[in-house]
């Protein structure tokens, strides 16, 4: 129990000396990750299920050559594709947010550094790095979720276009 108050007050002594920024940072990467995390899931389940089903459908086809059978198979795969993709474009939203965010945040503590030295001098040495730490964490914490959110998006955008890519091969046109 006391492992979980220590992690408690070291989480809120972060967020402490990150500002409110560092709050918004924190709300944006929890929402991100909680999209990607929908996505891995959809990938490991749905996708699955919607990729069979478009399969089911097209195979229950007599003819596949006419006009109408390449219309009908657009439209399976553009259904799937729509599927695969969804929320991909908020996940890369949120992603282009952190550092934009954590720019905001440096900005906001640099401003409290300038009015510590306009109101007391450079003497105050104390104050001073407060605003620098309320400067630079939140520029960090915005970059670090940044970065794990590139590289989540880069694999949900790959499995998407390789699911999608593997139901145009399987939808042959044959018959």
């Amino acid at each position: 129990m006391q492992t979980l108050v220590d992690a408690y007050e070291a989480i809120r002594a972060f967020l402490e000396l990150g500002g409110p920024i560092l709050r918004l940072i924190g709300v944006v990467i929890l929402f991100m990750w909680i999209l990607i995390l929908e996505r891995l899931i959809y990938y490991r389940t749905g996708m699955k299920a919607e990729l069979r089903s478009a399969m089911t459908e097209w195979e229950g086809r007599n003819e596949r050559k006419s006009w109408h059978a390449h219309m009908v198979r657009a439209r399976l795969i553009s259904r799937a594709k729509m599927a695969a993709e969804f929320g991909l474009p908020m996940i890369q939203t949120l992603v282009a947010l952190c550092p934009l965010f954590g720019l905001m945040g440096t900005v906001t503590g640099m401003i409290q550094v300038f009015e510590v030295m306009a109101m007391q001098g450079t003497s105050n040495a104390r104050s001073m790095a407060a605003g620098v730490s309320r400067a630079t964490v939140p520029t960090m914490a915005g970059m670090v979720g940044a970065l794990s959110g590139v590289f989540f998006v880069t694999i949900l955008t790959r499995t998407a276009k390789r699911s999608v890519n593997f139901l145009e091969d399987e939808m042959t046109m044959d018959h």
